[in-house]
C-alpha cells in the first residue's frame, strides 16, 4: 500500500508545471485511482496504484500535459475492466479515454508479438529479425493515432523496470522484458529525442539482460552516476566562467555516459575501459563557426588536450553531412573529458536531419532509404522539444494557447502513409495505406497471392477488397493445387482490390504469362500441322528455329502464334529456299518531285563569307534541314554539303582540313524537299510493306526508291524518301516503329 508521505510526494511532483485547473484535474484522477485500484496487482506483480504513480511521475518529469498524466495514471485500471474506459471519458473527458484506448492497442501488439521468432535460420536469421524489430518500432508509432500514447507507453516501461530493480528480481520474465525494452522502446525514446527516458530504459533493461556485465562496468566506473554528473557540472561551470570572460554566448550541456552506452562502445570498437575517452562529456553550442574555434582554444587552455583524439568535422564534414568539433582533454583529476563544439545550425542538422543521432547510432549512418519516415520522426522530436518551451510559458497569459497548439500538433502528427498488420504467426508486414487482403497475400508470396480465395481479419471473414487497418491480424485462405490451375481474377486489377502497384504488377505478370502460354501452344500446333502437311515430322525443331533466326524454339512458336511470322517461311526453310516478298506487299513508287533538290531545286544552303558558289548535297549522308552541316570544297564540282556527323566527311577533312568551309541553312524555295535514306528491319510477314507505305502516305512523304531483302524470317528494307525537314522524318520513323513486327527504324 502507498504510504501517505509517498503519496504526498507523488502528488506534488505530478502536478508540477501545470495550470491550477489542470493540477486540480490530476489530483482528482489521483484520488479516483487510489480508490479504484485498491489492492489490485499490476501485470508486473507490483501494486497497481504504486505502478500508476510511477508512470504519472515519469510523465510529469517529461513536462507532459494534464491529459497525458491522467491517462498514465488510469490506463492500467482500464486493463482490469475494459468497460471502465467509457466511464473515464465521462469523468475525465474523451481525450483521456482515447489515450487510454491507444495504450491498450500498443499493449495488445506486445502480446501478439511476444513469442515471435526469426523467420529464417542460419546467418540470415539475425538480419531478418533485426528488420522485423525495426518494422515493429514503426508499427508502434503508426498504431498511435496520438503520439502522446507512445509517451505513456515509454513511461510505463520505466516504471516497471524501476520496480524490478527495486525488488532485485532476476528471472526469465525480467530478462525477456528487458530484451523487449532494449529492442523496441529504448530506440523509440532515442528517435523521439526523449533523452531523459532513453538512458534509464537502456541501463535498466541492460541490467536484466546482462546482470554480470552490468555490475562489472559499474565497478569499473569507480564512481556513482551522481558523482560523474557532479564532475561534469563543475567542469561546465568553469567553462561558462571562461566563456563569459571572453564575451562568448554559448549553451553548455553535460553528456555523462551511462552503463549501457559504455558497454556498447567497448563491444563495438573492441576497446578496454581504460581506452574510453568519453565516459564524461559535454557539448557547447555557439552562434557561428568562428566562435566554435574560439571555444576550442579556451577548452585547450583550461585542460590539457589529447591531440590524437581531436577531430575537425567542420572543415571536413562526415559523408552524411555531420559537422562538429570533437576534442578530448585531461581534467584536473587526470581522467579524460570529451567536449563537442558546434553551431546551433549544425546541432539542428545532427538532431533532426539525415545525420540524426538516432540514425547514426543505430545503423552507422548508412541507411537513409526511409526519408519520408525519418522526416516525420524529426518533426515529432521538434514538437517534443518545443513542449519544454511551452511549459515555461504556462504561467504567462499566452501559455494556455501555446499548450493547446502543441497538443493539437502532436495529435495530428502520425505516420499515416503506411499501415502495419500481422500474420497469424505474429510477423509484422508493412503495407501502403488502403492495402487489402489481396495486397497482403502478394506481399507474403506471389504464389499465395495467385491462389488467394478468401481472407480472415482478426478471425472474421471479410471481402478481399476490405481496406486493412493498423494492428489487424490477417489470415489468407488459398485454393488447393498450384496457381496455374486457379489463378487471380481480372477484377483484382479494378479499383478497390489492390492498393499497391507491386500487387497489380504481379497480377498483370500472371495474365501475361498465361497469354504467352496460350500463344505458344497455338503456335506449336500451327507449326506441327505445317510439318505434317510437308511430310517433315521428323525434322529437328530446334535447328529449324535457329535456321529461321530465332534463338529459341519457343520464340518461333510465339511469333507464329501471334501471326508475326508466316508459316510460308517455315515451309521454305524446310525446302532450303528463300521466299520472295508477296505481290501484295509491294509499295507503289513515285517519281521525284520537281521541287526536290535532286531535280535542281535550290537547297537553301549558304556558304558563309561567299556568294554564288555552287553547292550540292552529298549523296553519302543526304543532309536535310535542320541537320548540322559543313562544306567541303571539291575539285570542279563546287562545295559538297555533308552532315556534320558524316563518316566520309570526317575522313576527307582529316586528309585536307584546308578545304573545309563553314556552311548553314538559309531560306529554301517553297515546298523544297530533300531525299533521305531510311533503314527498316522487321519480322517478315504478309502485308508488312503495305502497312509501312500507309505511314508514308499518312505523313505525306513521297517514296522514290525501295530496296528489300528477306532472310531467315527478317526483312531488311531501305527506302529513299523526300522530306521537307527532319522533324517530318522523325515523326514518320516513330509511327513506323509502332507497325507490327518492326524491330528497327532509323535514318541511314
Amino acid at each position: 500500500m502507498v504510504s501517505t508521505a509517498a503519496l504526498g510526494d507523488a502528488t506534488t511532483s505530478m502536478v508540477q508545471g501545470l495550470r491550477p485547473e489542470d493540477a486540480a484535474r490530476v489530483r482528482a484522477a489521483l484520488d479516483y485511482a487510489g480508490a479504484a485500484y485498491g489492492e489490485r496487482i499490476a501485470t508486473s506483480g507490483q501494486n497497481a496504484f504504486e505502478f500508476s504513480l510511477g508512470v504519472g511521475s515519469a510523465l510529469a518529469f517529461l513536462r507532459s500535459d494534464a491529459e497525458t498524466r491522467i491517462a498514465g495514471l488510469l490506463f492500467e485500471l482500464a486493463l482490469f475492466d475494459p468497460g471502465v474506459a467509457e466511464g473515464l471519458g465521462e469523468r475525465f473527458g474523451t481525450e483521456v479515454a482515447d489515450l487510454v484506448l491507444g495504450v491498450h492497442q500498443l499493449i495488445r501488439l506486445r502480446d501478439l508479438t511476444a513469442a515471435q521468432q526469426p523467420v529464417a535460420r542460419g546467418k540470415n536469421a539475425a538480419q531478418q529479425m533485426g528488420a522485423q524489430i525495426e518494422t515493429l518500432r514503426k508499427m508502434l508509432l503508426a498504431m498511435a493515432s496520438d503520439m502522446r500514447v507512445v509517451l505513456v507507453r515509454l513511461a510505463s516501461c520505466v516504471s516497471t523496470l524501476r520496480y524490478f530493480a527495486d525488488i532485485k528480481r532476476f528471472d526469465p520474465d525480467t530478462h525477456a522484458y528487458g530484451r523487449e525494452v532494449l529492442d523496441l522502446y529504448a530506440p523509440l525514446a532515442n528517435r523521439l529525442g526523449i533523452w531523459q527516458l532513453k538512458w534509464e530504459l537502456e541501463d535498466l533493461a541492460f541490467r536484466f539482460i546482462e546482470p554480470e556485465t552490468y555490475k562489472r562496468i559499474a565497478r569499473m566506473l569507480e564512481e556513482k552516476r551522481m558523482a560523474r554528473e557532479g564532475f561534469v557540472a563543475s567542469a561546465i561551470e568553469r567553462l561558462q566562467r571562461e566563456l563569459a570572460a571572453a564575451g562568448i554566448k554559448a549553451e553548455v550541456t553535460g553528456r555523462p555516459k551511462h552503463i549501457y552506452s559504455i558497454w556498447n562502445k567497448m563491444r563495438g570498437k573492441e576497446l578496454d575501459f581504460s581506452e574510453l575517452y568519453d565516459v564524461r562529456a559535454f557539448r557547447v553550442i555557439v552562434s557561428d563557426i568562428k566562435a566554435c574555434y574560439t571555444v576550442l582554444g579556451l577548452v585547450h587552455n583550461i585542460w590539457t588536450p589529447i591531440l590524437q583524439e581531436f577531430d575537425d568535422y567542420i572543415s571536413r564534414p562526415k559523408p552524411n553531412g555531420y559537422q562538429s568539433l570533437h576534442t578530448v582533454v585531461t581534467a584536473e583529476d587526470g581522467r579524460p573529458l570529451e567536449v563537442q563544439i558546434r553551431t546551433q545550425e549544425m546541432h539542428n542538422f545532427a538532431e533532426y536531419g539525415i545525420a540524426a543521432h538516432w540514425r547514426y547510432k543505430e545503423d552507422g549512418g548508412s541507411n537513409f532509404k526511409s526519408q519520408k519516415y525519418d522526416e516525420k520522426i524529426a518533426w515529432l522530436r521538434q514538437l517534443l522539444a518545443w513542449k519544454s518551451d511551452v511549459a515555461d510559458a504556462v504561467a504567462e497569459h499566452d501559455g494556455e494557447a501555446a499548450e493547446k497548439e502543441w497538443v493539437e500538433k502532436l495529435k495530428a502528427t502520425t505516420l499515416d502513409d503506411r499501415i502495419f498488420v500481422l500474420t497469424p504467426q505474429a510477423r509484422v508486414l508493412e503495407l501502403p495505406v488502403g492495402a487489402t487482403p489481396i495486397d497482403f497475400a502478394y506481399h507474403l508470396h506471389s504464389e499465395i497471392g495467385h491462389r488467394c480465395r478468401g481472407a480472415k481479419v482478426d478471425g472474421v471473414m471479410v471481402p478481399l477488397n476490405t481496406p486493412l487497418k493498423n494492428g489487424q491480424t490477417v489470415e489468407i485462405i488459398t485454393a488447393k493445387g498450384q496457381a496455374g490451375s486457379s489463378g487471380p481474377s481480372r477484377d483484382w486489377l479494378s479499383a478497390g482490390y489492390a492498393a499497391s502497384n507491386r500487387t497489380r504488377t504481379k497480377i498483370r505478370a500472371w495474365f501475361h504469362a498465361l497469354e504467352q502460354a496460350e500463344t505458344l501452344a497455338q503456335g506449336r500446333a500451327l507449326v506441327e500441322k505445317s510439318l505434317q502437311r510437308e511430310g517433315k515430322t521428323a525434322v529437328n525443331l530446334e535447328a529449324l528455329a535457329h535456321k529461321l533466326g530465332f534463338p529459341k524454339l519457343d520464340d518461333l512458336f510465339i511469333a507464329v502464334g501471334k501471326e508475326k511470322f508466316s508459316l510460308r517461311h517455315v515451309e521454305a526453310a524446310l525446302h532450303e529456299t528463300v521466299v520472295a516478298p508477296p505481290v501484295d506487299d509491294e509499295v507503289v513508287l513515285n517519281k521525284s518531285r520537281a521541287s526536290s533538290v535532286e531535280q535542281g531545286a535550290k537547297s537553301g544552303v549558304l556558304v558563309v563569307g561567299t556568294e554564288g558558289l555552287m553547292t550540292q548535297l552529298a549523296k553519302c549522308c543526304k543532309p536535310a534541314p535542320p541537320d548540322p552541316i559543313v562544306g567541303f570544297v571539291t575539285r570542279g564540282k563546287g562545295v559538297s554539303i555533308h552532315r556534320l556527323t558524316c563518316k566520309n566527311f570526317a575522313e576527307m577533312s582529316a586528309r585536307n582540313p584546308e578545304r573545309v568551309i563553314e556552311t548553314a541553312w538559309g531560306a529554301a524555295e517553297m515546298d523544297t524537299v530533300y531525299p533521305v535514306d531510311l533503314f527498316i528491319m522487321a519480322v517478315d510477314r504478309q502485308g508488312l510493306l503495305r502497312d509501312i507505305s500507309e505511314v508514308f502516305s499518312r505523313e505525306k512523304i513521297n517514296v522514290i526508291g525501295v530496296n528489300t531483302q528477306s532472310s531467315k524470317g527478317l526483312a531488311r528494307m531501305i527506302f529513299t524518301a523526300e522530306i521537307r525537314a527532319t522533324e517530318q522524318l522523325n515523326k514518320a520513323l516513330a509511327a513506323i516503329g509502332e507497325v507490327a513486327g518492326v524491330q528497327e527504324a532509323r535514318r541511314q
